[in-house]
């Protein structure tokens, strides 16, 4: 997983890279959204797994003590919460706000 990772994140970074500097010199506005879509793309692959990872201990957690659901539950909601406001801050700052 980490290798595929990799792969990506070094295949798209010149993208990412040289993105700003094609949108100030009037070339094609393209590298920009392809830049924005990359980010966009691995924020939410990024939270999505977070996400997953997180469902999976806590139900591992509950599966194992089942009288401690109550207390479990909270911190889950909560880490999903913060999880899913790391990929909207990433969709806003693709969009350049």
């Amino acid at each position: 997983m980490k290798k595929n990772l990799g792969l990506v994140v070094a295949t798209l970074a010149p993208v990412m890279a040289f993105a700003e500097e094609a949108a100030v010199a009037g070339a094609k506005p393209n590298a920009a959204y392809y830049s924005a879509a990359a980010i966009m793309a691995i924020a939410v692959a990024v939270g999505t797994f977070s996400q997953s990872r997180a469902a999976v201990s806590a139900l591992d957690g509950i599966s194992r003590n089942p009288a401690g659901a109550g207390k479990a539950l909270v911190p889950l909601i909560l880490s999903l919460a913060l999880i899913e406001s790391l990929v909207l801050f990433a969709f806003v700052v693709a969009n350049g706000f």
